[in-house]
């Protein structure tokens, strides 16, 4: 398994009106995190905010290429990003606990906080597909390049994991600071993770490491 420290490259916020961050994702322009009452999205470059929605958002943000996901206690509302309008409802699998939440390849993949989990379920009936076992709490979840990963939490210490999806196995490890929570995950794509900050009503950027360890080989 491979270990490194965070490179913590920005902090975002806080932001007027949102004291804390429970989710968050990414939209190819704007970060959309996750903030109890309201649903906000900012200009990663400006670092303004620029758009709230008033939806209950209370743990993991996902978006599919046209729509955002939101945990709201024990279910998962898909909404539109231009009206805030909810145009459907899922239950969330556990019964409520969830708190990471990402799409990829057509699925769901939701972070269960209490139950220490990872769920992949199907998007329009809540139906469960898989379910990953962690020995940390959950605390967000994303893919990129074909990789899984979630943040964590035990005690103070926080990180990133990267795991292999079909046996749970952590293969790569970034540690952030003592004292410094991830509450939601989200790729960009690229060469950084956006890190919801919980109380702190901030958004981290990490860096997220290259050809490392036991990585694969990226095509391309």
């Amino acid at each position: 398994m491979t270990r490194s420290a965070a490179d913590i490259i920005e902090e975002y916020g806080p932001f007027p009106g949102a004291d804390q961050v429970h989710g968050v994702t990414y939209d190819g322009r704007h970060v959309w995190f996750a903030a109890g009452a309201t649903l906000n999205a900012f200009d990663p470059l400006s670092r303004q905010q620029q758009r709230s929605l008033d939806v209950p958002a209370h743990a993991g943000t996902a978006f599919d290429g046209e729509h955002l996901f939101q945990l709201a206690e024990d279910r998962i509302q898909k909404i539109d990003p231009k009206t805030g309008r909810v145009l459907a409802t899922i239950s969330a699998p556990g019964g409520g606990g969830g708190s990471g939440l990402a799409w990829a390849e057509g699925t769901l993949w939701v972070g269960q906080y209490r139950d220490r989990k990872i769920y992949q379920i199907d998007p329009e009936t809540g139906a469960i597909l898989r379910t990953i076992e962690s020995n940390r709490f959950v605390t967000g979840v994303t893919w990129v390049d074909g990789e899984l990963w979630d943040g964590t939490l035990e005690g103070d210490q926080s990180d990133l994991r990267r795991v292999d999806p079909e046996t749970g196995k952590v293969l790569e490890r970034i540690e952030m600071p003592p004292g410094v929570g991830v509450s939601g995950l989200e790729s960009d794509g690229g060469d950084r993770f956006f890190c919801g900050g919980g109380r702190s009503g901030k958004v981290r950027a990490v860096r997220r490491p290259r050809n490392t360890g036991d990585r694969p080989a990226e095509a391309g």
